[in-house]
């Protein structure tokens, strides 16, 4: 977690994207991990974009955070979906 993370005043709504291999499902595997750790957060409002070659998805997401630790949870859980190539 970056910096600004730290400089955060909570609550505060936080976008986080997710990149990974367009594959089957992984829109809704990620919306089911923010989810777990942001039960209020709207999965209606995932913004996705394709790779220019259509290999890679790029999902924001964004949250009503509550604290550090909730932002630090999500992003480790994020990270070790095996999908997942980069959490920003």
């Amino acid at each position: 977690m970056g910096a600004e993370a730290a400089a955060l005043e909570f609550p505060c709504d936080f976008p986080i994207k997710v990149m990974g291999r367009r594959q089957e499902g992984f829109a809704q595997d990620v919306a089911r991990i923010v989810n777990a750790h942001a039960p209020d957060y709207d999965g209606e409002s995932m913004q996705m974009r394709a790779s220019r070659q259509g290999r890679y998805l790029c999902l924001t997401c964004t949250i009503h955070a509550r604290s550090r630790e909730q932002l630090d949870a999500l992003y480790r859980a994020l990270c070790a979906h095996p999908g997942v190539a980069m959490v920003l």
